[in-house]
């Protein structure tokens, strides 16, 4: 079993609980082969322009610049990453009601139509990556689980939305930790709770591993 585990949160664990969540997943995973892709390390060019005169080039023959050159590159790489998986967690915070603009390019990269979803002779889109499967571990200091306060949610609804909607991946686990700003009253009990479920999902992957 091959797992990728997609860090984006270049905050360390001390400060920030969705980097802690990417550690104590790691830290009670057994058995398999895992990779760590964390998009604040990587060389990663915004999803933009670059890329479509990249593409022009390539198809004119022509010679491209450096930026160019990075796209290409980056985004191979995290297609090559999720192509190898059969498993991808995905690990990161609520910043400003979404994900942060690393994972974001991220997703931008492997939505490429014919990779992981194409479209059909009647335009409706086909998902590709029905044969994989994710984990989504997510960390968000106020409380958006409300009726009232779930509509402005746009970093785990994304991820899954894209994820298992246009994907087609399946959503085997998710952990959501939330409110450890709001409540800092509550907020070691909190976290702590988390984890232990963050826990709970590696030992469950790991013990599937090994059977």
């Amino acid at each position: 079993m091959n797992v990728l585990v997609v860090k984006a949160n270049n905050r360390p664990a001390s400060e920030a609980v969705s980097s802690k969540m990417y550690e104590t997943f790691l830290e009670n995973l057994e058995g398999v082969n895992v990779t760590t892709f964390d998009v604040f390390a990587e060389d990663m060019p915004y999803f933009g322009q670059d890329l479509f005169n990249a593409f022009g080039k390539i198809s004119a023959g022509e010679e491209l610049t450096d930026v160019e050159q990075r796209i290409l590159a980056a985004k191979q790489k995290a297609k090559d990453a999720l192509s190898s998986a059969d498993i991808i967690v995905f690990a990161f915070p609520l910043w400003n009601l979404t994900i942060p603009a690393k994972l974001h390019t991220f997703i931008d990269y492997v939505a490429e139509a014919g990779f992981s979803f194409k479209y059909d002779e009647n335009g409706q889109a086909v998902q590709l990556l029905t044969d994989k499967k994710a984990i989504i571990l997510s960390a968000r200091g106020g409380v958006y689980s409300t009726p009232e306060a779930a509509p402005m949610e746009m970093a785990a609804n994304y991820m899954k939305n894209v994820l298992g909607g246009v994907f087609g991946m399946e959503i085997m686990d998710e952990v959501v930790i939330e409110g450890h700003n709001a409540m800092p009253d509550q907020a070691e009990r909190i976290v702590a709770e988390g984890l232990e479920k963050v826990a709970a999902v590696a030992k469950n992957l790991s013990a599937v591993a090994v059977k």
